[in-house]
This record gives C-alpha cells, sequence and structure tokens, in this order.
C-alpha cells in the first residue's frame, strides 16, 4: 500500500461527494499531506454503485485534482467501504495440552479460523468477502481479555475475532470502478473503521467509545472497547435524506434545499426562530428574484424528525450490543453532516451520552478547508495505509487474498 517513495493514496467514494488524497509517510513515520481533490458523486446512492460511467467520472476527477496538488502520480489506492459493510464476532481455540504458548501456535490458531472461512464458503447462497480480521483478545484456559498470550502456559488457547465482511458483489463494483480509471485497488476499509483512525485518541479507545459518521447517505458507526474495534454497522440514512426532506417539504429545488440546510438549519429550536424569515425559490422559479417567504422554525421542523430517527435508529443498534455496554457511554460525532448546529446536543439528548465533534487528527499539512468532519473517512485511510494496519490478521492483503468467506458460527451483531 506505500510505494517505494513514500507515497500513499486514499479514496472515499460517499453518496455526496467522491474524494482522494496524497500524502507521504515521512523519516519519523508520521504522514504528511500532499494533495487532496474532491468532486460531487454522481452513480451512487446510500452507498450502492447505480451508474458505473458516471462514478468513473468522478473518481477520476477526484484523483486529477488530488495528483496535481501533489504534484505526483499514483497507481495503487485504498478505497473505503459504507454500504452493505457486516460486522460478526466468534471464538477459535487449541488444545495446548499444558505447554508454553509459542508464536507457532498463535500462527496455527489463525490458520485454523482461516480453514473454517474457506470450508463454509461453498454453504452460503450469497458468499461475502472479508476486508477485515482483528483479534479482539486472546482467552487462557477460560480466563479472557490476554492481550499477549505468549510465554504462558495453557491447556487450551482461544481468540476472539472480529470480522468484517463485503456482499462479493459490492466488492467486485468496488474493483471494477476503481480499475476503469487505470487504478489498482489494494485494499478495501470499511469507512467506519477509517473515520475513527482519524479522529478518535487512544485513550478513547481503550476506554470504550463510538463513532458515528454521519455522511450523505449513510450514517456508520464503530464501536471500540479496550483499544479493540468490536462492532461496525450501518443505517441507511444521512444528510441527503434531510435535504430531501427540505425539498419536499418546501417545494424548492435539490441545490436550494442543500444551502438551506448547511445556512438556517438547526436541530434545536429557538424562540427567535419564529420572526426569521427566509425566502425560498421554488422549482420552476429559480431564474426569478420571487420565491416563498418561510421562517426558519418551519425550516427545523421539517429537519428535526428526520435527524431524531437517525438517532433513534443509532440509539436501537447501540442497545443491541448489550456485551459492550460500557464501551457505548461516550459518542465521537464526525462526517459532513454531523456539522448542522444543534446536532451534537441532539444526540446527547436521544442517545443519553456523552457526545463530542470529531475532527481529523494525526496528520500533517492540513489546511483548515481539509482539517474538518467532512474529510475523516479519506484522511482516516491514509493512516490506515500508514500504519499497516497493526489489526488485521490474515496479513496478505492483496486482493487476490481476500476471497474468503468468514465463520458461519459467528453470531451477528449488526
Amino acid at each position: 500500500m506505500i510505494s517505494k517513495n513514500g507515497l500513499i493514496a486514499a479514496l472515499d467514494i460517499g453518496s455526496t461527494k467522491v474524494c482522494a488524497a496524497i500524502a507521504r509517510v515521512e523519516n519519523d513515520q508520521n504522514l504528511r499531506l500532499l494533495g487532496m481533490g474532491q468532486q460531487i458523486s454522481k452513480g451512487l446512492k446510500s452507498g450502492a454503485i447505480v451508474d458505473m460511467e458516471a462514478l468513473e467520472i468522478s473518481i477520476l476527477n477526484a484523483v486529477h485534482s488530488a495528483e496535481e496538488m501533489a504534484s505526483e502520480t499514483i497507481q495503487n489506492i485504498v478505497v473505503g467501504c459504507s454500504s452493505g459493510v457486516l460486522s460478526e464476532i466468534g471464538d477459535v481455540d487449541v488444545v495446548l495440552s499444558g505447554r508454553e504458548i509459542l508464536e507457532e501456535d498463535l500462527k496455527r490458531l489463525f490458520s485454523l479460523a482461516q480453514n473454517n472461512l474457506k470450508m463454509n464458503q461453498a454453504r452460503r447462497v450469497h458468499p461475502l468477502e472479508l476486508i477485515h480480521a482483528f483479534p479482539i483478545g486472546y482467552t487462557v484456559d477460560g480466563n479472557r481479555f490476554i492481550r499477549d498470550p505468549r510465554g504462558m502456559f495453557a491447556d487450551r488457547l482461544g481468540v476472539s475475532l472480529h470480522v468484517v465482511t463485503l456482499p462479493v458483489t459490492i466488492f467486485k463494483n468496488l474493483i471494477q470502478g476503481v480499475g476503469r480509471c487505470h487504478l489498482e485497488l489494494s485494499q478495501i476499509v470499511s469507512s467506519a473503521y477509517a473515520s475513527a483512525l482519524s479522529t478518535l485518541v487512544e485513550d478513547e479507545m481503550d476506554l470504550g467509545v463510538v463513532l458515528v459518521n454521519m455522511g450523505g447517505g449513510t450514517t456508520t458507526y464503530s464501536v471500540f472497547s479496550d483499544g479493540h474495534c468490536v462492532a461496525l454497522g450501518m443505517i441507511p440514512l444521512g444528510g441527503s435524506h434531510i435535504t430531501s426532506d427540505i425539498a419536499q417539504g418546501l417545494s424548492t429545488p435539490f441545490s436550494h434545499a442543500e444551502r438551506l440546510k448547511t445556512l438556517y438549519g438547526s436541530a434545536l429550536e429557538s424562540a427567535s426562530d419564529e420572526n426569521e424569515i427566509i425566502l425560498v425559490p421554488q422549482i420552476g422559479d429559480e431564474q426569478t428574484m420571487q420565491g416563498m417567504q418561510v421562517t426558519k422554525a418551519s425550516l427545523n421542523r421539517i429537519i428535526c424528525p428526520r435527524v431524531e430517527e437517525i438517532f433513534e435508529l443509532l440509539k436501537n443498534k447501540l442497545e443491541m450490543l448489550s456485551s459492550y455496554k460500557g464501551a457505548t457511554r461516550r459518542v465521537v460525532l464526525t462526517g459532513g453532516a454531523s456539522q448542522m448546529f444543534g446536532l451534537k446536543e441532539m444526540a446527547s439528548t436521544i442517545l443519553g451520552r456523552g457526545v463530542r465533534l470529531g475532527k481529523p487528527l494525526h496528520i500533517r499539512g492540513l489546511t483548515e478547508g481539509f482539517s474538518n468532519p467532512s474529510f475523516s473517512t479519506v484522511l482516516g485511510l491514509l493512516n490506515f495505509c500508514a500504519e499497516g494496519y497493526k489489526q488485521n490478521l490474515f496479513i496478505d492483503l492483496e486482493i487476490s487474498s481476500l476471497r474468503r468467506n468468514f465463520f458461519s458460527f459467528f453470531r451477528k451483531l449488526t
């Protein structure tokens, strides 16, 4: 994923924008951003590809802009994906008969897990592709949450794995879309996981936190506990759905609805909103200076129900994670849609948790324009590339090596 000259490249294919970023790993192993390019996303709906040719144009333009800014040319790229990601956890163990745990035993453990993936491939009607496999913790003779069992003596050694998969069709479509742009796809990464890498600090990951990325077509989330990613999920609602509600409710073009949401939208009610008048252009009358007059309160009465729906759905998802209840007490919001006024306060009220707004960290060369939550995913993908990323197992990260399936005995989390 890192070229000989230290260059890495990432691509975030979202429902509202396609963003490409190029960075270099410096001598001290830190990242420096060299170039960024973004284009209006075409060919996607709620994170799924609906027009391959339109998507190809968006990707080409975004990558070209990033290359021009960086004065570099890229060949390999890591891509984020939010649609169709499945998150599951399962356990694998081996018998040791009381001897010392060696490095070879860990390899044997993971080899057994890998064999189970392959054995269950033929049993599935709709095959899945593995994109991540994270060790959550080892078990030694029934004692859980062992971080490193090497050197210990045990009768039985086990590991809990968090496996993340994609439907084969989504997987192949992403490869096809990137390949048509004459780029080699190095790896597909969960967007929810990537966003966490750029916005969370180490203490949050250790103590437990939920990272919520509010994008255009989807809202994704990742849960961290004891430093590990233990769950990922997606809600098929985002900022574009709020914009669509405004466009329909006020009979205004989508572009004007987006502008109204950005300039005047709020998730908090205020007494003064009834006195503030907004001029809303009507569909078909954009060329005239005329428009319908509405109060800011009327606009926000359209916005709030959709925002409430998103957070109520998220609350239900988090309540299902009973095994990680302590990890879901803190929430970090990021993504373009998270920047609406009052949204953090509404999230805290509905979720009943402490909430902060997360911005990209851990990368040098960020200008003010790129250091906002809209770019947390693409910058997190760069962090993923730079670090390897150490928590991945089955470490052959070439696309050809990912054509495996997941453990049929995993209990589903999302």
